[in-house]
């Protein structure tokens, strides 16, 4: 059997639209194929995570939500990636990434102030009266829990921030364009304990108004943050389900081997 897993109160997932929806998806790498037939759907405004060993294509799929895969040589696909009911690769990429925002796994802010990192996405889609930035800028920074610390010194560069501030603030940026859908690389794999706990505590109040999906290799952190969780092996999803039935009783054997770490 799997390992217990202490589990907060998931959100019930029955009858919840989904954000995002996968059907008999395929990617290669050129000869190398990442994802093999994957269908999936990512309930609306809950936190879906996303579990499995190095090289399982988590993250493959985590970025093919909003293009990034766009930006390797020699990807290809087939199957179909929906976004609120269109294909994504239909859309506009950058029309997209407004509305499928991202956090990577190490912290990215700009060489730039506080105040610009949070507002660059949406000075680039149009301009703002003073006082129309300053309230974005202060509801984004709130959200991410870092209006606090920062409120004092928003001239200053994002990149004195320490580790953990700065992936708040690269949160508040994804933010600042009210996206749809946030997704989240191990957002915390380059953190402290503590930061780490800030940023779970974060995105569980994040997603009672934003769809999230994270890349974790912590299955803790899988149980603490999400509601519904998918298994990948190989390129394959082997399992997918609401959190706490996935974590106590796994159908697939390959599941259970993972969590009782027969291999990682």
């Amino acid at each position: 059997m799997a390992k217990e897993f202490d589990t907060r109160d998931h959100r019930d997932l029955a009858d919840v639209p989904a954000a995002l929806s996968v059907r008999d998806f395929n990617l290669w790498y050129g000869d190398f194929q990442a994802l093999k037939h994957v269908t999936l759907d990512i309930p609306e405004k809950r936190a879906t995570a996303f579990i499995g060993p190095s090289g399982c294509g988590k993250s493959t799929l985590l970025r093919t939500f909003n293009r990034m895969c766009d930006f390797v040589a020699g990807v290809r696909t087939a199957g179909t990636v929906e976004f609120a009911g269109r294909d994504v690769f239909a859309m506009d990429a950058n029309a997209l990434r407004v509305h499928v925002g991202m956090v990577f796994q190490h912290p990215n802010p700009f060489p730039m102030s506080i105040r610009d990192n949070v507002l660059y996405g949406p000075n680039r889609m149009g301009r703002m009266t003073r006082s129309d930035a300053d309230e974005l800028l202060e509801r984004c920074l709130t959200e991410a829990a870092l209006w606090d610390e920062v409120r004092d010194k928003l001239d200053a560069s994002g990149l004195g921030l320490s580790g953990g501030q700065q992936q708040r603030l690269c949160i508040a940026r994804a933010l600042a364009t009210n996206p749809d859908v946030l997704l989240m690389d191990e957002p915390t794999s380059a953190l402290d304990p503590i930061s780490t706990l800030v940023v779970e505590e974060l995105m569980n109040k994040l997603a009672a108004e934003h769809t999230l999906v994270v890349v974790t290799h912590n299955m803790q952190q899988a149980t603490r943050v999400a509601d519904k969780t998918c298994f990948f092996y190989l390129g394959e999803l082997i399992e997918a389900g609401p959190t706490s039935e996935l974590f106590s009783n796994p159908r697939e054997t390959r599941t259970q081997e993972y969590m009782s770490g027969r291999f990682s």
